[in-house]
């Protein structure tokens, strides 16, 4: 027997399930300010008894994370846990379980704003190119520097056979000038130089993973994922288990139907059901 369709807004998925793992950029706000809806629909979540974890891919530590959404407004008990694709891979690095990373220290640190976080606590020591042995890309600055320029910069590492771990695998961002392109193209540069890229972060399984045992460890059926990326929320949500939907906010704002239907061709990966947004 064929399941009866969802309801097609984030309110009426609220009975639905026990769980919810949201996205932030692009579906939560836009990356300055919070969408009309998003505190209203996380209240109504935490009055039902839900419980909800903010997902990001993020290159961050998730506490910086959570600091920008108490800065955007948003109250800490309307959520139960902010990962981040940054903070799960510095939980594995610090742990030894990637490969890469082993017998490494010198570190080219590709990030945004200046956050040195990522490193505080790793046996990592941040070092320029010419001596680098492992390169982590944690973030872009593509709307202030053409991809050319990080070509320039990563070819001779690329060319030294030096490893890179990705740490935010988002190939497009929002900044307050529109999209741009994010650490995942980057990454995606480096694989064409030559270079050999470690991914975490959605779409892979470690993150997933990751939030759902912050979660609880509820049964994947029961957890609905919420972004705007069909690549990384919904594929993700996928390979999961996990109920998958799509808003028409963040990176595919004023995308139609057959530009949705061909994202999901392309990765694989069919939402539930398309909300108009976080309401």
């Amino acid at each position: 027997m064929s399941r009866p369709p969802f309801p097609a807004t984030l309110s009426g998925l609220i009975p639905l399930f026990d769980a919810f793992v949201l996205d932030q950029f692009g579906t939560l706000h836009d990356g300055a300010a919070l969408y009309p809806g998003a505190i209203p629909m996380l209240r109504a979540m935490r009055a039902a008894g839900k419980r909800i974890a903010m997902l990001s891919n993020s290159g961050k530590r998730a506490a910086g994370n959570a600091a920008r959404l108490t800065r955007m407004g948003v109250p800490p008990d309307v959520f139960d846990v902010v990962l981040t694709s940054g903070e799960v891979g510095f939980g594995l690095i610090a742990a030894g379980a990637v490969p890469a990373t082993l017998g490494r220290r010198r570190c080219f640190l590709l990030e945004r704003d200046g956050d040195g976080m990522l490193l505080d606590g790793l046996d990592l020591e941040r070092a320029p190119a010419s001596a680098a042995d492992l390169v982590l890309i944690a973030g872009s600055e593509g709307e202030r520097r053409p991809l050319g320029a990080y070509a320039e910069e990563l070819a001779p590492l690329a060319a030294r056979g030096i490893p890179a771990v990705c740490l935010n695998p988002d190939r497009a961002m929002l900044t307050p000038r529109g999209l741009a392109f994010g650490a995942g193209q980057i990454a995606e540069l480096y694989q064409r130089l030559g270079g050999a890229v470690t991914w975490i972060g959605k779409p892979y399984p470690e993150v997933f993973a990751a939030t759902l045992a912050a979660l609880g460890d509820p049964a994947p059926a029961r957890v609905a994922v919420v972004g705007d990326s069909v690549e990384h929320d919904i594929a993700g949500a996928r390979a999961a288990g996990c109920a998958a939907f799509l808003v028409r906010t963040g990176i595919i704002a004023g995308a139609d139907d057959s530009a949705i239907a061909e994202e999901c061709r392309r990765f694989g990966a069919t939402p539930d059901a398309i909300l108009e947004g976080c309401g």
